[in-house]
């Protein structure tokens, strides 16, 4: 059987290829998502993005877990897991019962144990979470958590490079309308 931290490295330089390859972000998320729940042999994963009011966590992507799950709304950053936006990687063993979990009821009915919460952050500034989720109880390792953590930097890295470059490319586009302007206002 494949070494763990084989398996992590293998699922890093594959998010790395991605990152380094793909200009559209979402294409990037998916495959951080997946490729984290498939490594981590997880229930699930999904990448939350905080609010700018810095209040509610969004579903940006998910793997592995239901449409309806996914659309039950945003998460409260006070009451779902609120140490993760504190900076600190959270391990829930029992998700049915902690009281860090906003949805109890709908986490059980999902079919959720438990979940790995860790933070995305973009130099000092945390911008989201990203959660492993478990059908079985499960303990997290420290390699789990370095794992989900590098993963979780490099997510927020390719957004910020999605940013840069549909900016760059607005800017472009805008410079050669402008060029175009000039040359039938030259021409005419």
């Amino acid at each position: 059987m494949e070494k763990v931290e084989t398996k992590y490295y293998h699922s890093l330089y594959k998010v790395a290829a991605e990152i380094n390859s793909a200009r559209d972000s979402e294409l990037v998320l998916n495959s951080i998502v997946e490729n984290v729940a498939k490594s981590m042999r997880a229930k699930a994963c999904s990448l939350t993005l905080l609010a700018p009011e810095r209040k509610l966590l969004f579903h940006a992507v998910a793997w592995g877990l239901s449409d309806w799950f996914v659309k039950m709304g945003p998460l409260s950053a006070v009451k779902s897991i609120p140490e993760t936006l504190e900076g600190k990687a959270v391990a829930i063993l029992d998700a049915t019962s902690d009281k860090r979990i906003q949805y109890p009821e709908q986490v059980k009915k999902e079919g959720i144990a438990s979940i790995l919460s860790v933070p995305m952050m973009l130099r000092d500034e945390i911008i989201g979470e990203v959660r492993v989720y478990t059908a079985e109880q499960r303990q997290f390792s420290k390699d789990d958590i370095y794992f989900v953590s590098a993963v979780a930097n490099l997510g927020a890295i390719a957004l910020e490079n999605a940013k840069l470059y549909e900016a760059c490319h607005k800017d472009y586009e805008a410079v050669m309308h402008e060029m175009l302007e000039w040359r039938s206002y030259l021409e005419a």
